[in-house]
């Protein structure tokens, strides 16, 4: 097939990224296409590829997607050096470590509160490389890195904030699996829990996974837990609790002692102790965590 007169499904084939992506890349940045064809729908020349091949790249090496935009409409000599590289003044970066390039370049996107560019960058490492992936190696590291500098300064509660509803965001628009079979897989946050981003994540990617799942959210008090458990059925419970003030045990022992008990209880997060009931797993990751539940509904 020859490049030119490409659609937009052949692009994002030819790229690896989402037709949604190249969408956003169009009417954010002006990367769209160019052919206009009277009576049909516009086409990717060969030089909207080249343009959007760079943009592609530079994204994935980092660079913010403004950045990388401005960047693949120069000239196609300028376009196939990287963009001078920039600092953040004002010791205002997020340290993120060892991290991949669209770690860096997400942790740049949260200090800037450029929730656009976060976004674009979250949805092609998920789409490129999976929720579980997107999750350890891009957004974790950041994460981690907001609450340090938090630490540290009681400042940028703001840059947590926007990065937390955008992971959220995304997150929520992985496809989720058709409605023929009903989700045999409850996702709830204990008694008073209000964090339940890495729960949002579980959700996501069991339902990348194939696994259709309730997710339930914040603060889900007992007795609406166990109500939702007899009226639903499910096959697997999940309790998330993110510090010890939330991790009463007594939770988890209720569930797994109900009169028609869920064939797996398990309890996620760092806040729950070491010992728990008596046939309650614990989940320590995220790929582990979609691993035990597929195995368990199969």
């Amino acid at each position: 097939m020859a490049i030119e007169g490409l659609t937009a499904g052949a692009v994002a084939r030819r790229l690896g990224v989402a037709v949604t992506t190249l969408r956003t890349w169009h009417q954010r940045y002006g990367l769209g296409p160019s052919e206009h064809v009277p009576g049909h729908h516009r086409r990717y020349t060969e030089q909207d590829l080249e343009r959007l091949q760079v943009m592609r790249r530079l994204t994935a090496q980092g660079v913010t997607p403004a950045e990388a935009a401005a960047w693949a409409k120069r000239a196609p000599d300028d376009a196939l050096s990287p963009p001078p590289a920039t600092r953040d003044g004002g010791g205002q970066a997020i340290a993120v470590g060892p991290a991949t390039p669209a770690a860096r370049g997400l942790a740049r996107a949260a200090m800037h509160l450029d929730a656009s560019a976060m976004r674009d960058i979250l949805e092609m490492v998920v789409h490129e490389r999976g929720v579980i992936d997107a999750w350890n190696d891009v957004v974790l590291p950041v994460l981690i890195g907001v609450g340090e500098r938090y630490a540290a300064t009681k400042r940028f509660i703001e840059v947590e904030h926007l990065l937390s509803r955008t992971v959220t965001e995304v997150l929520s628009s992985v496809s989720r699996p058709d409605g023929s079979a009903p989700p045999r897989v409850l996702l709830a946050a204990a008694d008073e829990e209000q964090h339940t981003l890495p729960l949002e994540a579980l959700a996501a990617a069991l339902a990348e996974a194939g696994v259709p799942n309730r997710l339930f959210g914040a603060r889900v008090p007992p007795d609406a837990l166990a109500d939702a458990i007899e009226r639903t059925g499910p096959t697997v419970v999940v309790l998330w609790s993110q510090t010890p003030v939330t991790s009463d045990p007594d939770q988890l022992t209720r569930v797994a002692s109900a009169d028609h008990p869920p064939l797996l209880v398990a309890a996620a997060g760092p806040g729950w102790p070491t010992e728990l009931p008596l046939g309650v797993a614990q989940l320590t990751n995220l790929a582990d965590a979609v691993k035990l539940v597929r195995a368990v509904i199969q």
